[in-house]
This record gives structure tokens, C-alpha cells and sequence, in this order.
């Protein structure tokens, strides 16, 4: 489980192919490696991925053909990635609880700067837009973010300087693909109320 507080950036540096995904090299100076152990979650970009080697300012992770397949942003090498370590039980929730199960791939219909804040839309996928509610939470490219309005398929929420300068969300622009995990709540009230 991870909170949707984004720790720090990281970079892809390495990308080898496996017959069934990829193994990435991430590097990750800001994230301190030094409580990860082997085994250990890390979210990148929303998407939890296992950690299977480490150095000191590195490590590297395992990404199946069928993560590949419904995320984005874990193909490029160079790439810049939202990275969060799993929480503990005595951790604070700043954000809200997130699996690192990506959901669906929205695409960006707007994002631009509003005064200091930044305006971004996004266009959810049809199958998980239902449970997207105003001042909901929903996690953009792993970070907790509160939407404000919702209509249709499109989403807008509204980001501080701060969240814009410490995340990836700065690179985003109209047509950029990103990753979505709705509320975990929403999941579990639905499947109550279908059982």
C-alpha cells in the first residue's frame, strides 16, 4: 500500500529486455535505499513494482508484458518516474490509501496555469470514469491528487506550485497518456453493493 505522496523523482537508466517484460535500472538519489530490502514495494509512477537488486543510489525491478501492456511510462529509458516506497502500518496517510494497481491509462486534455495553481483535465477511460467523483480522490501518475469537477468521462483538479514542481506532473501537456488508480473505496462499495 502506498499513500499517494510522492518521495521523490527517479530516472530509468537501464532498460533489459526479459522474454516477458523488461528489467529496469532505476536511479533514485533522493529516495533513501537504505531501509529497502529485496522484496520490497516501490511505486513508480503509480505502478508497484518489486525490487530485486540495489546499490547505493540504484536498484533495479522486474516489469511483466502485462504491466507494460496497461500502463505507461515505464518504457523509456531516461525517463523520469514518480517513486514513493510502501508504507508502513505507523506511517501518516497524507494522501490517501493507493494499491499501486493501475486502473486505466487517461489521456490530458488541458493543463495550464491558472494565477500560481495549474488546471489539468483528463479523459478517463469509459470502464472506471463512473467511480471518479467531485472532490473524490483519484491518483495521476502515482500522485493523491482531490479532483474538482466531473463531467462525463473528463475529470479537472487543480495543483499547487509545489505538487507541479516535485512531481512529473510539470512535463505533462494535452495528449500525454497517464496512469489512473481510483479510489480503493469506490471498488469496495461497488462489489458490496453487487454481491
Amino acid at each position: 500500500m502506498f499513500t499517494g505522496i510522492v518521495a521523490t523523482t527517479g530516472k530509468i537508466t537501464h532498460l533489459q529486455p526479459l522474454e516477458q517484460g523488461l528489467r529496469l535500472t532505476v536511479e533514485a538519489p533522493g529516495l533513501k535505499l537504505a531501509d529497502v530490502a529485496l522484496g520490497d514495494s516501490i511505486a513508480h509512477g503509480g505502478v508497484c513494482l518489486t525490487v530485486i537488486a540495489k546499490k547505493k543510489n540504484s536498484y533495479q525491478v522486474d516489469v511483466s508484458k502485462e504491466t507494460l501492456d496497461c500502463t505507461v511510462g515505464l518504457k523509456t529509458l531516461g525517463g523520469e518516474v514518480n517513486l514513493e516506497k510502501a508504507m508502513r502500518l505507523s506511517d501518516f496517510i497524507g494522501g490517501h490509501l493507493v494499491s499501486g494497481h493501475v486502473d486505466g491509462v487517461g489521456k490530458v486534455v488541458k493543463f495550464e496555469p491558472i494565477g500560481e495553481s495549474h488546471e489539468l483535465v483528463i479523459k478517463a477511460p469509459k470502464a472506471i470514469a463512473k467511480y471518479i467523483a467531485r472532490k473524490g480522490s483519484i491518483t495521476v501518475n502515482g500522485v493523491s491528487l482531490t479532483t474538482n469537477t466531473v463531467k462525463g468521462r473528463k475529470f479537472s483538479i487543480n495543483l499547487i506550485p509545489h505538487t507541479v514542481s516535485v512531481t512529473t506532473l510539470k512535463h505533462l501537456e494535452p495528449g500525454s497518456p497517464v496512469n489512473l488508480e481510483i479510489d480503493l473505496i469506490a471498488r469496495y462499495v461497488e462489489r458490496m453493493l453487487n454481491a
